[in-house]
């Protein structure tokens, strides 16, 4: 059968502010309101960045405790609410673990060269993630490069993260002006991110195009103002659900159908399966560590 289409929602990120967008939503009942027009638009998911007295971007719980309750009184369990992990060269994995196991929340975005940086301890997160699957916490993984993808099967293979599909969150481009590229794109299907349950994020005015060609491999879309602020034909985005709603109008005539939130939570928990024998060996390649200076998208 046919999966529909799922759109997550990510109104902020960690750095933009309203000088880029006056509409970009910072305190909780700014998140809220974008969250209940994201809905209508067609989002099953959004994805919750929040920000400290100073606009910096903060892992702060009681912070993440008022926007997640802001956002269940204005949708319910219409949406599923995703918090980040991101570091953004201010958190240490001890201290995302910790926001983690405090919130408990439905779902959670952690990315994987953050929690899991190569040569280091992996004995942590490895509980964490076993830790999140009891509890049935829907956690996505992010990575950036797809050379990322032989490293999550050898560490499915040992056990140390949960055996797949996961549920994976591939990243084109940067806050740079060149954005998201084809050639980023088609790495990721070449290395077969479609064993997975995969959503796409796209940097730049290109980004309902990418969720296009996201919808027609059988991915699933992530959109908004932390990654772009245009609507195709470059049109400035009045307003997050305005992206959603374009996003939503590029399956056509793929039969997929938008997804609910139930939809993506059913997704989301199918059984585990096996990692196939020719992806269980570790690429030689050693992801990047990310661009600081101009941005990562978590």
């Amino acid at each position: 059968m046919t999966q529909p289409f799922a759109i997550a929602v990510a109104p902020n990120g960690a750095r933009r502010t309203k000088a880029d967008h006056p509409r970009l939503p910072i305190t909780a009942a700014e998140i809220a309101r974008d969250a209940a027009e994201a809905l209508e638009a067609g989002a099953a998911m959004i994805h919750l960045h929040v920000r400290d007295a100073g606009g910096a971007h903060t892992l702060d719980v009681d912070l993440y405790r008022e926007a997640m309750a802001a956002v269940r009184d204005a949708v319910g369990d219409r949406l599923v609410v995703q918090v980040t992990t991101e570091a953004v060269g201010r958190y240490q994995p001890s201290e995302q673990i910790a926001v983690i196991d405090a919130l408990r929340p439905e779902s959670v975005s952690i990315a994987l060269r953050e929690i899991l940086p190569e040569g280091e301890d992996e004995r942590a997160p490895a509980s964490l993630f076993e830790r999140m699957e009891k509890a049935g916490m829907l956690h996505q993984i992010i990575i950036y490069e797809a050379a990322e993808l032989d490293r999550l099967d050898a560490l499915c293979t040992r056990g140390v993260l949960p055996g797949g599909p996961l549920a994976v969150l591939a990243v084109l481009g940067r806050y740079t002006e060149a954005g998201a590229t084809e050639a980023e794109f088609e790495a990721f299907i070449a290395a077969g991110i479609a064993r997975h349950q995969w959503m796409l994020c796209a940097f730049g005015p290109l980004e309902t195009e990418f969720m296009e060609r996201a919808a027609t491999a059988g991915g699933h879309a992530r959109v908004g103002f932390e990654n772009n602020l245009w609507l195709p034909r470059g049109q400035l985005a009045p307003s997050n659900a305005a992206i959603v709603s374009a996003t939503a109008g590029v399956i056509g005539d793929s039969q997929r159908g938008i997804a609910s939130a139930d939809d993506l939570r059913g997704l989301w928990r199918e059984p585990s399966a096996p990692v196939p024998a020719d992806k269980a060996s570790a690429s030689g390649t050693r992801p990047a560590k990310p661009d600081l200076s101009h941005g990562v998208s978590g």
